[in-house]
């Protein structure tokens, strides 16, 4: 079924003010969770609002955070999340490193105490408006093995940078440093299918493509798979993030980093607070003028759109170009959500007094 971008919002800002989020928190924390479905990344989107809820009522995130900057230099912070939304405490230090980029021409955050935070790419692209370049990253539940080992040791650690270009669109990469996406298991579990070889192993080790296989012990795979098609480099992106999110900020780190499913425990003897993140803001009028680095990304983006496309290809795409494409479909269109998210959502609406 497909639901318009308002009622979508009217709905997921009904039940964050609901369970006692104030409503300038909630407004941001919609617009993030909804940037997701608007750009097809809809394992990210409304289809996780219930799993907030349910970290909500375990007493896992707390609703009225008071995030703060607990240490800083002229173009560094760390970020307290103060156990809220990552959804809000994400775009509050996105903005504290556009404002001292403002000053010093970058500026570098590292966040810990915070939750899941939607999307990379909303977060980069906040330093767009700005004529910044913009870096997101994040750590999550350790789900992912590193080449060579059965241990789920790191989540899926997703890197994006947003760069500001003239006429054309913005170069955006989003992405995460694993094969796949452990959203979009959820969404082939919705639909009973199975994975591409090279996304999951099993709890032994062996691959598999069981979309249950991390449900079942097993885990995602880095980026590349297998060792022999690179594995070793997404296990290291991985690696980093991880360490920049959560070793410099003093979030909880690798095997250590709590579950984003309720039903799960954290562990009970943490090695920092919460789930960390790490965001970057660079002036690139701190290297070039402006305008003179925007008409070179145009010149950039245009010769590799220009790009000779392989056999059964239309044409060469830029990061960024199928979620801003989408975006303006779905804008106007609606919003698709697979019949299993209907159900949760209007159950939970249900439980609420929120209308779905």
């Amino acid at each position: 079924m497909t639901y318009s971008y308002e009622q979508l919002r009217d709905f997921t800002f009904g039940m964050l003010t609901k369970i006692g989020c104030p409503e300038d928190q909630a407004k941001t924390a919609t617009e993030v969770l909804l940037s997701a479905d608007l750009r097809g990344v809809d394992s990210h989107g409304v289809a996780r609002l219930s799993g907030y809820v349910r970290l909500w009522e375990k007493g896992r995130i707390n609703a009225t955070p008071n995030i703060k900057v607990t240490y800083e230099t002229p173009s560094t912070a760390v970020v307290d999340g103060d156990g809220g939304l990552g959804l809000v405490v994400a775009p509050f230090a996105m903005q504290v490193a556009i404002e001292k980029a403002k000053v010093a021409g970058t500026g570098w955050v590292s966040v810990k105490n915070s939750n899941h935070y939607g999307i990379a790419g909303y977060h980069a692209m906040k330093a767009l408006e700005h004529d910044m370049i913009g870096i997101s990253l994040t750590n999550a539940s350790p789900l992912v093995s590193p080449t060579f080992s059965k241990e789920r040791l790191l989540g899926t650690n997703p890197i994006s940078v947003a760069i500001p270009a003239d006429k054309q669109p913005p170069f955006v990469a989003d992405m995460a440093t694993t094969t796949a996406a452990n959203g979009k298991l959820e969404i082939l579990q919705r639909k009973g299918l199975d994975t591409p070889t090279g996304w999951v192993q099993d709890k032994e080790g062996n691959p598999t493509t069981s979309a249950n296989g991390v449900k079942d012990g097993g885990a995602l795979l880095p980026l590349g798979g297998d060792r022999e098609h690179g594995s070793h480099k997404g296990y290291a992106l991985g690696s980093i993030v991880d360490i920049f999110s959560a070793v410099l900020s003093g979030a909880n780190y690798g095997p250590w980093v709590p579950p984003f499913v309720a039903f799960l425990e954290p562990d009970p003897n943490p090695v920092g607070k919460g789930i960390g993140h790490f965001f970057g803001a660079m002036r690139v009028d701190a290297f070039r003028p402006a305008e003179e680095f925007k008409s070179h990304m145009d010149n950039w983006i245009s010769r590799f759109r220009g790009a000779k496309p392989t056999p059964g290809n239309e044409k060469v795409l830029i990061p960024g170009d199928p979620e801003r494409e989408l975006e303006a479909v779905r804008m106007k269109e609606g919003i698709p959500l697979l019949d299993p998210v209907v159900k949760d959502l209007t159950e939970l609406g249900e439980r609420f007094g929120v209308k779905f």
